[in-house]
């Protein structure tokens, strides 16, 4: 089961409020795909669900290092950007397939880049630019994604 529902975010500050939620709601083991061009929110947004996380360090963007590793209450969150990726078999020299484990959460930018090394996304959440803002098109894999998208569109329509 797959769904489709979309957000407009006016402001920064309404993308941390929608990190903060998705971070209530996420499941673990989750894999998050943010998707999107350059200066699209992405990291922005990854930054806000470890803020909702708990986390109180500073969030880089993984340009350059492919992964930054966050070790948070829940388990290990792993946050990748792959927009420097030369070739998908590079993740097998990353150890790709150790970061996806029952007690982790993966949000990756540019996905598309390890197309055939990555798992399949539970959620994929494409950000785009509207004005002044930000539009965001949440894309459900699963029923028990499906549900906790509508929890969130839920709580972001209510705060």
């Amino acid at each position: 089961m797959t769904n489709n529902t979309s957000l407009v975010l006016p402001d920064e500050d309404a993308t941390f409020r929608l990190g903060a939620i998705l971070a209530r709601h996420l499941e673990w083991p989750s894999v998050v795909y943010l998707e999107g061009q350059l200066g699209a929110g992405k990291t922005t947004l990854s930054r806000a669900i470890l803020r909702g996380l708990g986390h109180s360090g500073s969030v880089k963007s993984p340009t350059y290092t492919l992964v930054e590793p966050y070790e948070l209450a829940q388990g290990a969150l792993y946050h990748f950007d792959l927009y420097r990726l030369g070739d998908p078999e590079e993740l097998e020299f990353l150890g790709i397939r150790d970061y996806f484990q029952e007690t982790t959460l993966c949000l990756i930018e540019w996905a598309e880049k390890g197309q055939g090394w990555l798992p399949q996304a539970d959620l994929e959440i494409r950000l785009s630019t509207a004005g002044e803002g930000r539009q965001v098109a949440f894309h459900s894999h699963g029923e028990s994604m499906t549900v906790i998208v509508a929890k969130v569109v839920k709580d972001f329509g209510a705060s």
